[in-house]
């Protein structure tokens, strides 16, 4: 593999994923399965309620017996029974004109359609009930299998699992299924300035920001993140460093090192690792340009800028969307767009789509919210901290005006 610096469009760098397929599936408990991505669609084994039941305090009725009942003139009924928690409704069969106690969650007795609530009745003596609300058929009821029913489709494949979901498969009796393996990300920084953030820095040393930042990320994307530490700009090292990466991870994120300066080792690295294909050195966009790609097997390993903005812009854009493919996932814009508007000019370069920090003030009279850009160099913090979101400008815009209409990514956790 020979390097190389040429710049691709962002569009072209998304298609290189295609390279790429989605990891091993495993089989976990329900207890487990929060936040997973299903292998295939989860079709219902059985119905949901299994059986029809009340969802208020009342009385099981037949809806006609209470047709044409008020106030003033109510319908009499019959008790002749009491439906307790966790009894057969098959217990009590209703003829016309009776009535049986029920509570929410009860089973309807037989020939029982509706429920008429404890409000609208009023007991005369220990068996006869007036009723002065009719109820139509249905009403106060989930009927047996109104939730799901058995062979029906409840939950696609390739989505992540939220608590709800975990309910209606609990109540399906739904105690494992096939999921996508979390995929393991090794994340590397590199360079003789960094130390570890307990370290006190010496003179012309920093404190490593990256690996926190970018472990958090891939944390936040469902992945496992595995911290693999500082790596000096030494080659052998740095190599031997990333082949145990690559064999113990599925992605591996090297922070640092993929331009193309004198010390900078990425490239060099994966020209020496075995089965490793360059896909991408150098991308149009601002910040982020010496991105770099690099496929072995199904396993991707990026060269990221070194300033962590940098690499933050980078990750939201390339390395979530591949993560979340691997992980099962297909979505390529794994950021939700939102559309503001800006509250001042936002000049930019022609020859490269920009990404611009901006925080949004939600508060605005306008419907859409107003972003403002949050400029700042690469290497300063303070802007990430601020920042809701990007705003993407075309790599044939010399710039947006004021009060233009933009589209903005919204950063996960912002609103």
């Amino acid at each position: 593999m020979k390097g190389f610096f040429q710049l691709i469009s962002s569009t072209d760098f998304l298609k290189l994923f295609k390279q790429f397929s989605p990891i091993q599936t495993e089989t976990i408990p329900l207890k487990s399965a929060l936040g997973r991505i299903p292998a295939k669609p989860i079709i219902a084994p059985e119905q949901l309620p299994p059986f029809s039941r009340s969802t208020m305090d009342g009385f099981a009725v037949r809806a006609r017996d209470t047709f044409g009942c008020g106030e003033s003139e109510p319908a009499l009924l019959e008790i002749v029974g009491e439906i307790a928690m966790g009894a057969p409704g098959t217990a009590v069969t209703l003829r016309p004109g009776q009535t049986c106690r029920i509570w929410t969650g009860g089973e309807l007795p037989t020939q029982a359609d509706s429920v008429v609530m404890v409000e609208y009745s009023r007991l005369l003596d220990e068996t006869t009930v007036e009723v002065f609300k009719p109820v139509a058929p249905g009403e106060n009821v989930i009927q047996a299998g109104e939730d799901t029913r058995p062979g029906q489709t409840i939950l696609p494949g390739n989505t992540r699992l939220r608590p709800q979901d975990l309910g209606v498969l609990a109540g399906l009796g739904i105690t494992e299924l096939e999921v996508y393996r979390q995929a393991v990300v090794t994340i590397l920084s590199t360079g003789d300035e960094l130390v570890p953030p307990d370290n006190q820095p010496g003179p012309g040393q920093i404190r490593d920001i990256n690996s926190t930042t970018l472990a958090a990320l891939v944390t936040e994307t469902g992945a496992i993140a595995r911290q693999g530490g500082i790596i000096a700009d030494d080659l052998p090292l740095m190599l031997n460093t990333c082949r145990q990466a690559v064999a113990q991870s599925d992605m591996v994120l090297l922070s640092g090192g993929s331009s193309v300066g004198k010390r900078d080792f990425t490239l060099k690295v994966l020209e020496q690792l075995d089965h490793a294909k360059l896909l991408a050195h150098g991308v149009a966009i601002r910040p982020g340009k010496p991105t770099i790609l690099a496929r072995i097997h199904n396993k991707a390993v990026f060269g990221l800028p070194g300033h962590v903005s940098s690499a933050m812009v980078v990750f939201y854009l390339f390395v979530r969307p591949l993560l979340l493919r691997l992980s099962g996932l297909e979505e390529q814009n794994s950021l939700l767009a939102i559309e503001a508007v800006t509250d001042q000019q936002i000049p930019s370069a022609i020859g490269r789509e920009e990404y611009v920090r901006v925080q949004l003030d939600w508060k605005s009279q306008d419907k859409r919210p107003v972003a403002t850009p949050i400029y700042g160099k690469s290497g300063i913090l303070s802007p990430l901290v601020k920042a809701d979101g990007l705003l993407a400008i075309s790599r044939d815009c010399e710039g947006i005006d004021q009060g233009q209409p933009v589209s903005v990514l919204l950063f996960p956790g912002s609103s």
